[in-house]
């Protein structure tokens, strides 16, 4: 049976936590936002939308929408020079796309992510990308997960998802496909064995796992 092998990016592929933070507190600072954002309350919600984030976060109602727009015009700026590929990741792309068709679900902006990954020079592994605004309902909703399918034209091909968070796991436990957690990012072992899926330490191990399990 085939395979298809979908990727998260954030603490999957790539980290970008630096243009992330950056970008939060550059939001912050243009729209006098008094209170500070603590990095490691930031990191907590990486995997999240932005507008949920920075609602989480203790930003007004009324801005959030601002904050948003003010983030993303900054973090494109910045996210080439500041996001890099997680060790073992180009080998994780490279060894999955010989066994299985691929395709990328994030929560990020589509249009940045596929800019990104055309950077690293990735982006032709894949046959789809579905970001944020591909989609009404996020992870850890199965939609993007749905519509990622969709797009492939998926009928008998057995399926996985690769993800460092519980909304990735989460999304793939309500889709009805399998899933690999994996440890390089943002969520830990504890967080994410609530799930009945494996953990591995990155992308790399979790393409060996979905292989070897013919």
């Amino acid at each position: 049976m085939k395979k298809i092998v979908l990727f998260d990016l954030d603490g999957t592929l790539i980290d970008s936590t630096e243009a992330i933070l950056e970008s939060f507190h550059h939001s912050l600072r243009e729209l006098n936002h008094t209170q500070p954002f603590e990095d490691e309350a930031i990191k907590a919600l990486i995997g999240h939308p932005l507008d949920v984030m920075f609602t989480r976060l203790g930003c007004e109602t009324s801005k959030i929408d601002e904050h948003v727009l003010v983030y993303k015009e900054h973090y494109r700026t910045i996210s080439r020079a500041k996001t890099v590929l997680l060790p073992f990741a180009v080998e994780a792309v490279e060894i999955a796309a010989k066994h299985a068709r691929l395709g990328i679900v994030t929560t990020k902006t589509a249009r940045y992510s596929r800019e990104l990954m055309e950077h690293f020079g990735l982006m032709h592994y894949f046959e789809v990308l579905i970001g944020h605004e591909d989609v009404d309902n996020h992870k850890p909703h199965p939609a993007p997960i749905h519509k990622a399918l969709e797009g492939m034209d998926h009928a008998l091909e057995e399926v996985w998802m690769i993800g460092d968070t519980r909304l990735d796991l989460e999304a793939s436990q309500r889709a009805g496909v399998d899933a690999v957690g994996v440890l390089s990012g943002y969520d830990n072992f504890e967080e994410l064995s609530i799930f009945k899926f494996p953990i591995k330490d990155n992308a790399l191990e979790a393409v060996h796992h979905i292989i070897k399990r013919g």
